[in-house]
């Protein structure tokens, strides 16, 4: 709530002297007498303002006696005079000022009147200031004419200080609080108005002196000064009133406005400096009362003062003397009347100094609730900044959940359209697939009606056709009769023609070889003599000239065999014995390995003894194959599989243990297959290599081999052994076979592989019957590397006439410690029988015209296929065919470290980098590396770029083969590969690591130092990721920018022959020298 600080007005009363005949006229009215208040000067800067709280003074009664004899009086006067200063000057609200002009006349005949109107007037006041308003209030007590005559002082009012004293900002107040001024249980503070202590100037009358000096004129003159100063009041009321609408019209503009405060501090500043020149104004009137009073303390004293008085005021004749008397003591009387009211005065100034504390208090409570204030203001400034951020935020927010909310009901809507699209979409396939059976339908029909107006027209035309052929019928059946007797008569000379022509063919087929059947029945041929042989059926002398007729394909072998067909077998055996023609037709070779392709095929070793076998046997050779019956192989690829009715038994462990033997072919070529009647069920494992157990399993092997020439009575001139598993071979020929009689071979070992070597504690060579003391010595079998071992393969170097590996490149770098394995001492001590001979493929498998594995057949001339046939896979393994241009890299291997499996999972990495599709096939040995692989493909199971089959599928291997553009081979070494030559022929350009046989096979294309018909692939030297980044750099930047080029490189490698042909070749050539130097220290001997 707002408090109002009024600035009042002091009034002087008088009493009522009439002028007519110097007539004094007694009034029972309080008389005001001219008087001065004094106030105390306090500090009135704007520093020590202070906050009013809402008070309720008491109204000062008006019939109240003044008394001004006593210090007590001008003390409490001037407390009241300071305190309504500070309140005129520290009481602050917001938007009301008031400013009260209190004009009191206390005619004691209208008391109550003039007590009403100053409540009205006060509540008139409060009724016509709001909350915010500001408001000048100027009061006048009067309620007669005659009140108007009296002598009424009052304060000088300038028309500026109404503006200047008004009041400060506060609080707003309620319309509804219209109480009355003097409602002292309303806590509002409404008005303050403090009337000027007065002090009337009054005679003893019982002095009787006369107070003849004063001056009608003066009495005169002071009575309009009254007048004028009425009129100034209402003026100023009315001014005031006029202010009071102009300030609420300024409310409105001013609202809000924060600044005007400090425009208000500088006003009350103002207005404290005017209150300061009001102050000094009435300490002179104090100054001009503390006079009077002397002079009343004086009135009865010397006849000095009195002559001073009298000269003062003029006396007036003798006849106005008693009148003054009269006048005298009326005057003592009101003096004790004021004496009275001083008293009452000085209990309301007692009120006044409690109102005081009570003021300082609530200032200090003010300056609190400014600083307060300011700080609230702070804040509020900085929520509304924050408000309107928020605002900013929510409307933002807002616009966003609309616009969220349209794009959901679109979504919503292009939901629905795009279901009953897709729905209408069907429909109209489902109507497309109806109208289409109709058009079928329909052109069917067409053509029926059609065909069948033809078929009418024809018919008719036909029955006038049949008409005349019955006559031409008729006409032909005797030319017809005569034809048949002159076709049975040349039938008879045509049947005697052929007669004699098949008696010549006969004639000159015994006398000339057959070249036209398959290589199969050939085998057969042989395997059915061996086993008459072995079951000693037929003598040796008569299997050997059998087998020499079948080596020489002699055609009445035969045509004896193609007679017998239907015949028993002693029938057959006696049929057989009757030919005798002992010529040779070539060398005799028996491949004693452990592996054979495609039934027993775990890496290049099976294909080797394929190719090479089936390479010899065509260059005219006899060719037969020993082979461990394993459980596992691939029996469906067996043709002819058959037991033999033999059993052979071979030393092991000090005993000995019978083996049965089975019978087939293989590609062509005969294969014996060992199935050993041992406890230990050395090939019944469920897999071909990694038993605990191996230096037991193929030791046993390479003797019952042995063991089963020397009882089948074969006469071999080459036993080729390979790797490790048959190495035992060599020194079991020459120390326990060769004494036996098996002696008309000569041993050629091939390492595969010279990581590979077998070792093994020496105690263990004893198991297969030989002597670990003579073997276990440097030169023989003992291990380079530890004492205590025996070495296979050192043993097989050093008991064979020759030996080979799988590439020229590889043989050189054998010979050194870092590719020896330990045995290049061995190796240089035995170099004159040590080669080199790349490894073949075998073209007929291996031929993408006529591979059944692949989807479409392709060749170098049509590469349409090869494009078909990569598509094909990647609808296989689900892979992405977006780009049909993308390039794909194949990867076919064995995941060992010997093959870079550090680089191969690099190259996965790197293809996808550089957007092509990756390929692997093949499973590791090694446990940890087939984790790590299989943890890849989890990765990659479901990626549209990169799959991997951690397994090794023949059919799938060939469609790999066609498929890829680009077949990747970094190997640490590589003995030979096959690999490289087998993409090469199914149109893949290799990329791969100058090592071995690789830099036997692969030249770089950008290499000018290798001439331009021989370049076929992308070389890499060194074994990081460095190198092959390189080498895999420039062949896709080959494929991606010359599409052209790219197919000549493709057609280039597809026709370099990688066959078997030179190979065999080169064997040949090994085994005849071997064969003739034997030949030659047998006759010196």
């Amino acid at each position: 709530m707002a408090a109002r600080l009024s600035t009042c007005f002091l009034a002087y009363g008088w009493s009522g002297v009439n002028c007519r005949h110097w007539n004094v006229r007694s009034s029972p009215s309080h008389r005001l007498l001219p008087a001065s208040c004094k106030m105390r000067h306090r500090n009135l800067s704007s520093q020590h303002k202070r906050q009013v709280k809402k008070l309720s003074p008491e109204r000062l009664p008006t019939n109240a006696k003044f008394q001004p004899n006593s210090e007590k009086d001008t003390e409490s006067a001037t407390s009241s005079a300071d305190e309504i200063s500070n309140l005129n000057h520290r009481n602050e609200s917001h938007d009301d000022i008031g400013t009260v002009v209190a004009v009191e006349d206390t005619n004691s005949d209208k008391d109550a009147e003039s007590a009403t109107s100053a409540d009205e007037t006060s509540s008139l006041n409060r009724r016509n200031v709001s909350g915010d308003d500001v408001g000048t209030v100027v009061a006048v007590e009067g309620t007669s004419d005659e009140d108007l005559n009296r002598p009424t002082i009052l304060n000088e009012i300038k028309p500026s200080s109404t503006e200047e004293m008004s009041s400060f900002n506060h609080e707003p107040m309620s319309s509804d609080n219209d109480g009355a001024v003097d409602d002292t249980n309303e806590k509002d503070l409404n008005s303050l108005t403090v009337l000027n202590e007065i002090k009337p100037l009054a005679t003893d009358a019982s002095s009787g002196e006369d107070f003849s000096s004063f001056q009608i004129q003066d009495l005169i003159g002071m009575i309009k000064n009254a007048e004028k100063n009425v009129l100034l009041l209402n003026q100023a009321r009315v001014h005031a009133l006029e202010d009071l609408k102009k300030i609420l019209n300024e409310k409105q503009e001013l609202q809000g406005e924060i600044n005007i405060l400090e425009m208000r501090v500088a006003e009350t500043d103002a207005r404290i400096k005017v209150a300061a020149q009001e102050k000094v104004h009435v300490e002179l009137l104090e100054d001009e009362m503390a006079k009077l009073r002397h002079g009343l303390s004086t009135r009865g004293g010397t006849g000095t003062n009195m002559q001073d008085l009298h000269k003062a005021v003029p006396i007036p004749p003798n006849n106005s003397i008693d009148f003054l008397i009269e006048e005298l003591s009326l005057l003592r009387k009101e003096n004790m009347s004021l004496k009275d009211d001083l008293q009452a005065l000085k209990a309301e100034l007692s009120n006044v100094r409690g109102t005081d504390e009570r003021v300082i208090i609530l200032e200090k409570e003010r300056s609190s609730l400014e600083s307060a204030l300011k700080e609230l203001e702070l804040k509020l400034h900085v929520s509304q900044e924050d408000v309107s951020k928020l605002f900013v935020l929510k409307s933002e927010c807002k616009t966003l959940w609309e616009k969220v909310e349209h794009l959901q009901a679109l979504l919503d809507k292009s939901t629905k359209k795009a279901d009953q699209a897709i729905s209408v979409l069907q429909q109209n396939q489902e109507l497309r697939k109806k109208v289409d059976r109709l058009e079928r339908s329909l052109e069917d029909a067409n053509a029926y009606k059609s065909s069948s107006e033809k078929l009418q027209q024809y018919n008719e035309l036909m029955q006038q056709k049949i008409k005349l052929l019955e006559e031409h019928v008729q006409r032909s059946d005797e030319e017809i009769h005569s034809c048949v007797q002159s076709y049975q008569e040349s039938v008879k000379e045509f049947q005697d023609t052929l007669n004699s022509l098949i008696e010549e063919s006969k004639k000159r087929s015994l006398d000339e070889p057959v070249d036209d059947l398959p290589w199969e029945f050939w085998s057969r041929l042989l395997l059915m003599i061996d086993g008459w042989l072995l079951e000693k059926k037929i003598s040796s002398n008569d299997a050997k000239l059998l087998r020499e007729m079948v080596w020489k394909k002699d055609g009445r072998i035969c045509e004896t065999y193609m007679a017998c067909r239907e015949k028993n077998e002693r029938e057959v055996i006696a049929t057989f014995l009757r030919q005798t023609s002992p010529t040779r037709a070539g060398m005799y070779v028996v491949h004693i390995a452990v592996e054979m392709a495609p039934v027993a095929k775990v890496g290049g070793l099976g294909d080797v003894v394929t190719g090479l076998g089936k390479a010899l046997q065509k260059r005219g050779h006899l060719v037969e194959i020993i082979l461990p019956k394993y459980d596992c192989m691939k029996y469906e690829r067996i043709r002819d599989l058959r037991a033999l009715d033999v059993v052979v038994e071979s030393y092991f462990d000090g005993h000995l243990f019978k083996n049965k033997i089975w019978v087939g072919t293989v590609e062509g070529l005969p294969v014996y297959f060992i199935e050993p009647h041992h406890p230990g069920n050395f090939f019944w494992r469920g897999q071909f290599y990694g038993e605990h157990d191996d230096f037991k399993r193929f030791s046993f092997f390479s003797r019952a081999a042995l063991e089963f020439l020397l009882h089948a009575g074969k006469k071999p001139d080459i036993i080729h052994c390979h790797d490790w598993q048959t190495a035992f071979v060599a020194p079991l020929y020459w120390d326990l076979y060769a004494p036996k009689g098996l002696n008309s071979a000569r041993i050629c070992f091939t390492c595969h592989n010279f990581e590979y070597q077998g070792t093994a504690p020496a105690s263990e060579l004893a198991s297969c019957g030989l002597d670990v003391h003579q073997l276990n010595r440097p030169d023989r079998m003992q291990d380079n590397s530890a004492p205590d071992k025996i070495n296979p393969v050192k043993g097989a170097v050093v008991y064979s006439n020759i030996v080979t590996t799988v590439s020229p490149t590889y043989a050189l770098e054998v010979q050194t410690a870092e590719g020896g394995r330990g045995l290049h001492l061995t190796l240089n001590s035995h170099s004159k029988k040590f080669i080199g001979i790349l490894n073949g493929i075998d073209t007929e498998a291996w031929n993408p015209a006529t591979d059944t594995f692949l989807k479409v057949q392709y060749s170098a001339h049509d590469l349409q296929g090869k494009a078909e046939n990569k598509e094909a896979l990647r609808r296989h393994l689900r892979l992405s065919s977006v780009n049909v241009r993308q390039p794909m890299v194949g990867c076919i291997t064995r995941l060992v470290p010997q093959k870079g499996v550090h680089l191969i999972r690099h190259a996965i990495y790197r293809t996808m980098e550089m957007g092509g599709q990756f390929v692997l096939l093949g499973s590791s040995p090694v446990p940890h590396i087939q984790r790590e692989f299989e943890d890849i493909a989890k990765h990659f199971q479901s990626h549209e770029q990169i799959r991997l089959m951690l397994k090794y599928d023949e059919s799938l291997s060939h469609l790999i083969y066609a498929a890829c553009d680009m077949f990747i081979i970094p190997s640490i070494f590589e003995p030979c590969g096959l690999t490289q030559m087998i993409a090469m022929r199914y149109g893949s350009v290799p990329i791969a690591r100058k090592t071995g046989g690789l830099n036997d096979s692969v030249f770089d294309v950008d290499d000018d130092s290798i001439p331009v018909q021989f370049r076929n692939g992308y070389t890499f030297l060194t074994p990081d990721e460095q190198g092959l980044n390189g080498a895999l750099k420039r062949a896709f930047m080959h494929y991606k920018k010359s599409s052209q080029s790219w197919q000549q490189l493709v057609q280039k490698v597809m026709n370099i022959d990688f066959s078997w042909d030179s190979s065999a070749l080169q064997y040949e050539e090994l085994y005849e020298k071997s064969v003739a130097r034997a030949r030659a220290l047998a006759s010196r001997v």
